[in-house]
């Protein structure tokens, strides 16, 4: 596995990564699982981002802090990393910044295609996390990433739950630079290019409807 990939070793982590596979967890229980998971992922993947010195008085004295150096601004990748959004956000500071990507497969060709792109223009001066859910065969987080990158973010990063190793090689492969941290790398992809085992479309388990009460 290339250097540039963190992944999580941490029983808590899998204890959501257990909920979020297991296919009788409904949609609320889901979703409050990516977030926990998420919020895990991101202190890991920030966790050496680059600090300045200041201070700050505390009732008692003058003290020596750590902040960040720059800007953060966090890039969901729509729809499933939409859900990474808000638990990625309560750890930000208040400054951070916030862009939307939205990727769809092109029918006609299959590749990935943007369909919504809502990023703030100036990045270079910034450390940028992009987010989604899964990683499978890496075309989306590749497509996304090229979009970002034309804005020269002073750093970039990739912060997902599940990955497969077919798509980890592929953004590695464009992406030799780019930190990618996941909560778990699975065995491989299917045919249909879903992650195996998994935990099915992340996009339909997180917005399903509630089911009806039994009668």
């Amino acid at each position: 596995m290339s250097d540039s990939v963190r992944v999580l070793d941490s029983t808590l982590a899998d204890e959501h990564l257990a909920l979020l596979r297991d296919r009788d967890t409904p949609s609320p229980a889901f979703r409050r699982a990516v977030g926990c998971l998420t919020t895990l992922v991101i202190a890991e993947a920030l966790r050496d981002l680059e600090a300045r010195e200041s201070t700050v008085t505390t009732p008692m004295a003058v003290a020596h802090v750590r902040r960040a150096a720059r800007r953060i601004t966090v890039i969901p990748i729509l729809r499933a990393g939409l859900a990474m959004l808000d638990p990625a956000l309560a750890l930000m500071p208040e400054r951070a910044r916030v862009g939307f990507l939205g990727m769809a497969r092109d029918e006609a060709t299959l590749k990935p295609r943007v369909y919504l792109e809502s990023i703030p223009d100036d990045l270079s001066a910034d450390d940028v996390v992009a987010l989604d859910v899964m990683v499978a065969t890496g075309g989306s987080c590749v497509a996304a990433l090229d979009e970002i990158a034309k804005l020269r973010p002073a750093s970039l990063r990739l912060a997902g739950l599940i990955a497969a190793p077919e798509g980890l090689e592929r953004v590695t492969a464009a992406y030799p630079d780019v930190q990618i941290t996941v909560a778990a790398v699975d065995e491989r992809l299917n045919e249909r290019g879903f992650i195996m085992p998994g935990l099915g479309d992340a996009g339909d388990r997180l917005y399903a409807p509630a089911r009806p009460p039994e009668p």
